[in-house]
């Protein structure tokens, strides 16, 4: 299946000179949906993964479904102030600033084979904090899964040593 094809791409959203690739279109999709799903699958699967991770937000919306397909739990990365039990962070920078992401300190445990799953992969910035969380939790991340590979902007570099699917590749901002 071309998964391009069902991914609208909307020029100079959210701000002039973005090329904002719109994955709504893919969910709406009944077959794409389940394809992307089970493509992501099929890598958990081959990496061992015993736990699926989801960024905020479109990280949950393909990892939960890959973790109910494979009968695994599902564990959020949230933002702060997102989540209610006792918290590990970790701090990463962008392009002008940082951001912060959290996880329940509870959710992975030592021996846990997690597989990290997002929409979109630009820059690695987010993916390699959650990485890094997941690790601090005890747990291995086995590999991360993204739906979209912004190839321009080098993420799968950030990300050299860890294994990393995407489904589709888009080239420009």
């Amino acid at each position: 299946m071309n998964l391009k094809d069902t991914i609208v791409t909307i020029p100079n959203f959210p701000k002039e000179g973005i090329m904002f690739r719109d994955i709504t279109t893919l969910l709406e999709n009944g077959e794409a949906f389940k394809y992307t799903t089970d493509e992501i699958a099929k890598f958990a699967k081959e990496k061992g993964a015993t736990v699926i991770v989801g960024p905020e937000a479109r990280g949950f919306l393909f990892g939960a479904p890959v973790a109910t397909a494979l009968g695994l739990g599902f564990v959020p990365v949230r933002k702060p102030g997102k989540l209610p039990r006792k918290q590990l962070t970790e701090e990463y920078d962008l392009e002008y600033g940082s951001n912060t992401l959290c996880i329940h300190e509870d959710a992975l445990k030592k021996g846990d084979k997690v597989l990290i799953v997002d929409d979109l992969l630009a820059t690695g910035g987010t993916a390699l904090a959650a990485c890094h969380l997941c690790e601090k939790a005890g747990a291995k991340v086995v590999g991360l899964a993204f739906v979209i590979d912004l190839v321009d902007l080098k993420g799968k570099e950030l990300l050299k040593d860890y294994p990393v699917k995407t489904l589709v590749e888009f080239e420009g901002e």
